[in-house]
C-alpha cells in the first residue's frame, strides 16, 4: 500500500470492499438456503410420520366459551391413507341428538386438491362444501374446514426459526407460509415440533395479522398406540374470543383394513353403511 499512489490506493480499497461485500452476500444466501433446506426436510418428516394405513377413533369434542356451560359432542373419525398419497377422512357425530348423524367427508388428492361434502340429517341430503369456504367454521367449533384437510408440505415454504422448550421438550420451531396466498386462509403457521414423536405440540395460526396469532393449537397429552404416536388430548383456542374446542381421543385403533367404500357420499348419507366399522 505504501508504493501505491492515492488514486490507485482508492481503487484498491474499492476492489477489496466489493470482494468482501460479495463474500458477505454469499454467506447470507448460503445460510438462508440451509435454513430453507432444514425447514423443508423437517416439514416432510412431520408429514411422513408413521400413523398407520388407516385409523378409527372415538372422540369427545367439548366447546367452551366464557359464561356458558361446555357443549359436549361425541363423534367417530375414520381415516384412510392411499398408496399414491391421497387421504380420505369421514367424521360422524353420534351424540347428542341435535347433531347425531351429521357427517363430513373429505377426499384429499395426491396433488393437494381437496373436496369436502357435509351431510345434515335435517336436510336429508349431502351438500358439497364450497372450496372457497376454507375459513368456514365446522359445526360452530374453532376448526375451519381447511383445518380438516390434508395439507401437503409442497403447498408451503418452510424454515426453522429457532428452538424452544415446551413442557420440558426441546422443540424445533417451524414457520410455514403458503406458496400461493389463495390456497390458505392463514398468512402463516408456526409449529413447535417434538423431535421424538414428530408431533406438533403447539401451532400458532396467523390470519389477517402476520404478527399476532388468531388461533392456537396445543397438544396436552400424546401417547403411543400400536407403536404410533397419537395426540390424545388437544385444544384449539380462538385467541380473540376465548372460545375453545377440546378434542379427547377416547379410543383409537390403527390398521383395521378399512374399505374405500366407507369414504363415499353413499356412506356419508346413510350411516348404516359405516356403523359396522365403529370400534
Amino acid at each position: 500500500m505504501k508504493d501505491l499512489q492515492v488514486p490507485e490506493r482508492r481503487q484498491f480499497v474499492k476492489r477489496v470492499s466489493r470482494v468482501l461485500a460479495g463474500l458477505g452476500a454469499g454467506l447470507l444466501i448460503g445460510s438462508a438456503a440451509l435454513a430453507d433446506d432444514a425447514g423443508r426436510a423437517l416439514a416432510q418428516r412431520v408429514y411422513d410420520r408413521a400413523d398407520g394405513e388407516d385409523a378409527t377413533s372415538v372422540v369427545t369434542m367439548s366447546l367452551t366459551e366464557e359464561g356458558r356451560s361446555p357443549r359436549v359432542r361425541s363423534m367417530v373419525v375414520y381415516r384412510l391413507s392411499g398408496e399414491g398419497g391421497e387421504v380420505s377422512t369421514l367424521i360422524r357425530f353420534t351424540d347428542p341428538a341435535d347433531i347425531a348423524g351429521t357427517g363430513l367427508l373429505t377426499l384429499d388428492a395426491a396433488d393437494g386438491a381437496s373436496n369436502q361434502w357435509i351431510y345434515l340429517p335435517a336436510m336429508q341430503r349431502v351438500r358439497r362444501v364450497d372450496s372457497n369456504r376454507k375459513g368456514g367454521r365446522f359445526v360452530n367449533s374453532d376448526y375451519y374446514f381447511e383445518d380438516l384437510r390434508d395439507r401437503k408440505p409442497t403447498m408451503d415454504t418452510h424454515r426453522v426459526i429457532g428452538q424452544e422448550t415446551l413442557d420440558g421438550v426441546a422443540c424445533d420451531v417451524l414457520e410455514s407460509v403458503p406458496v400461493e396466498a389463495g390456497n390458505s386462509v392463514y398468512l402463516r403457521r408456526v409449529s413447535w415440533i417434538d423431535p421424538v414423536s414428530l408431533l406438533p405440540l403447539r401451532v400458532d395460526f396467523f390470519e389477517k395479522d402476520a404478527e399476532q396469532p388468531s388461533k392456537r393449537l396445543e397438544v396436552v397429552v400424546r401417547d403411543q398406540v400400536q407403536g404410533y404416536w397419537t395426540a390424545m388430548d388437544s385444544t384449539l383456542s380462538d385467541l380473540r374470543s376465548g372460545h375453545r374446542t377440546r378434542l379427547v381421543v377416547e379410543r383409537i385403533a390403527y390398521d383395521r383394513g378399512l374399505p374405500t367404500r366407507l369414504f363415499s357420499s353413499k356412506a356419508l348419507e346413510d350411516e348404516r353403511g359405516e356403523k359396522e366399522f365403529r370400534p
